[in-house]
């Protein structure tokens, strides 16, 4: 891991995940996101770990892309540039554990696309969320992947063609963010956010953050038939009948942490 990326696990089975790139406004450049994929794969196989918060050092939570490497380089490196991009967006989504951003100041382009790849997200108040690349000529077509799927598309579509910013609270009425607490509850509201997460079974979390994804874009009838199976499955694992059972004769339950 380089110093780009700090980890940290606490005695809560919460891990941090930092990026530490302050002097750059925490841009994804290629190394940082690659250094990124190389963290959440490794947490992704760890079962000490059940939940991840992912934050950055700094007042601006990422300023998207690096454009001194997009700036003069060829088709190729642009290729390779955006493709880095999207295996990071899709693998936050793809590890077991969820992913809590932790939002302060602001997050654009590629920093908004960050967030809104986060199963959850708790920003500040003064916190702030553009996808501004049209104004430079560079409209944001991988953020938009990301964002339409997390607000109305009449709400994306605004962000994407004026580069306008929105405001935490917009975010939250608008699905871009899960919670907004006061700038100087940011670390704790999130922390107690991502230790409730950790509370439950690691085991049934990831079945459900799983079926979450593979539900949201199939046809209705598929959906259901496709979770029928999943939930049925999830039902004679051992945390599930833990829980039943804990839940039947009103006492906590003991997790395993397993199918």
């Amino acid at each position: 891991m380089s110093d780009s990326i700090v980890f940290s696990l606490a005695n809560d089975a919460v891990a941090t995940i930092s990026i530490n790139e302050p002097e750059t406004r925490n841009a994804l450049s290629r190394s940082v996101m690659n250094d990124l994929i190389d963290t959440l794969a490794e947490v992704g196989q760890r079962t000490d770990v059940r939940a991840v918060i992912l934050s950055t050092a700094g007042h601006v939570f990422s300023s998207g892309h690096d454009l001194r490497e997009i700036s003069g380089a060829k088709l190729e490196s642009q290729q390779e540039t955006f493709a880095v991009c999207s295996e990071l967006m899709q693998l936050i989504q793809s590890i077991p554990q969820p992913v809590i951003a932790q939002v302060q100041g602001v997050a654009t382009a590629a920093g908004c696309q960050l967030v809104a790849s986060c199963d959850l997200a708790v920003a500040a108040q003064s916190a702030r969320f553009a996808t501004p690349g049209v104004k430079i000529g560079l409209f944001c077509s991988t953020p938009m992947v990301a964002l339409t799927r997390a607000v109305p598309a009449k709400t994306a579509m605004r962000m994407l063609l004026t580069g306008d910013f929105l405001s935490a609270a917009d975010a939250l009425t608008f699905g871009l963010v899960s919670d907004v607490v006061a700038d100087d509850e940011l670390e704790t509201a999130t922390a107690e956010l991502a230790r409730k997460v950790a509370s439950a079974s690691s085991a049934t979390v990831a079945v459900g953050k799983a079926a979450f994804y593979e539900q949201r874009d199939l046809p209705l009838a598929d959906a259901y038939a496709h979770m029928s199976e999943v939930m049925a499955h999830n039902a004679v694992a051992a945390d599930a009948q833990e829980g039943i059972d804990a839940f039947l004769h009103k006492r906590e339950p003991q997790w395993q942490h397993r199918d």
